[in-house]
């Protein structure tokens, strides 16, 4: 796709953590326009920055965004849960609400905008998955991020004739609200969203953004029973 300079950006859930992260380093690097997103209506007092609720298991919701930000060339799929939902002992309510916010809401954001970024010359789509999409002992959550990344996959493929160049995106373990309670090794969201541009940028279909994530990825033609969540820790 090339340089982020020039471009409209959409960033969903965009006002904390890092989603917002995202937001600074795309204006740092010259977006004239940034969408961000958040379940909640929030104030953003840059000229270059809209913001707007979305709640992305909403078809409306999102259908009522694609109709305002028809500009878009980037879309950076970052909102996402988690719940305690342990596959077996947690409730199914909880799995649904996972897999409905971090699986079908990218899917459904990307379906939306597909046709905007084809009209706009192809773009980018940017989904952010996980390092937990490839380890097993985290529940409905990482179960929800190796959907995801299979449906990334899916769509780099399907999207291809449109010339919108699609990126995967797995991270560790970032030092937001969401990872307060866990004594592991952090990345800075500044440095993820860095790594994440640099990536998209350059052309790239996929992103590792630390060292975990090279790490566990490196593992994925060893023995599968060795993939679990201490893994990464």
């Amino acid at each position: 796709m090339g340089a982020i300079a020039g471009k409209t950006v959409l960033v969903t859930g965009g006002r904390r953590g890092l989603g917002a992260a995202i937001v600074d380093e795309t204006l740092k690097r010259g977006a004239v326009k940034v969408y961000s997103t958040a379940r909640a209506e929030f104030a953003d007092e840059r000229p270059a920055v809209h913001t707007h609720r979305l709640e992305v298991r909403s078809p409306e919701s999102v259908a009522e965004l694609a109709a305002l930000a028809t500009d878009v060339d980037v879309v950076i799929n970052n909102a996402g849960i988690v719940l305690p939902a342990p596959l077996l002992t947690g409730s199914l309510e909880a799995v649904s609400d996972t897999f409905d916010v971090n699986v079908l809401g990218p899917l459904r954001v990307a379906r939306a905008f597909a046709p905007i970024l084809a009209a706009n010359g192809g773009g980018a789509l940017v989904n952010i998955h996980s390092v937990l999409s490839w380890l097993g002992g985290s529940g409905a959550y990482g179960a929800s991020k190796a959907a995801v990344w299979s449906i990334t996959n899916s769509l780099r493929v399907e999207l291809a004739a449109q010339g919108t160049q699609v990126v995967g995106v797995h991270v560790g373990f970032i030092d937001t609200d969401m990872t307060s309670g866990m004594d592991v090794p952090k990345t800075s969201p500044a440095e993820v969203a860095s790594r994440i541009l640099d990536g998209l940028e350059s052309g790239a279909a996929e992103v590792l953004a630390d060292a975990v994530t090279e790490n566990v990825k490196k593992a994925l033609s060893g023995p599968v029973e060795k993939l679990t969540f201490e893994f990464a820790r």
